[in-house]
């Protein structure tokens, strides 16, 4: 006891970390007790799932290809997004359609329903130029 306060010091401390740790678990609990982070979640990981087999569907319907999305990211090729954009979606990533392949960036725009709303993609192959030129959904350029 503090002679000229009458302080205990000793026993404050105590009540001072017991007050903290109790703050700090009630904001824990309420963290990891709120469910919608994880349903923002799984509705991002949905929609790039989507983005995936609508991105494969127009640069490589026929073969495998490597994608750098958020669900799969390397720093090294590039960045990547999933955002909620008006009432849909925007993914943006890279594709190569093999290893001799340079990384192509997109930016695919979804609906609430997660329908494409445009697809764009900067890849100079021959058969998505002409693509583009077709469908006004769809974009390459060099």
């Amino acid at each position: 006891m503090n002679q000229k306060t009458g302080l205990n010091h000793r026993m404050l401390r105590w009540v001072v970390a017991l007050g903290v740790g109790f703050a700090l678990a009630i904001l824990a609990f309420d963290r990891i007790s709120d469910p919608q982070p994880r349903l923002q979640r799984m509705r991002e990981e949905a929609v790039v799932l989507t983005a995936r087999e609508i991105l494969q569907s127009y640069v490589s319907p026929l073969d495998d290809f490597e994608v750098v999305d958020p669900l799969s990211p390397d720093r090294k090729v590039g960045k990547v997004f999933v955002y909620p954009a008006g009432d849909g979606w925007e993914v943006s990533g890279h594709y190569r359609r093999n290893r001799a392949d340079n990384w192509h960036p997109y930016l695919i725009s979804l609906d609430a329903r997660m329908d494409l709303v445009s697809l764009a993609v900067r890849d100079g192959n021959d058969r998505l130029i002409g693509m583009s030129a077709q469908d006004p959904k769809f974009s390459a350029v060099p």
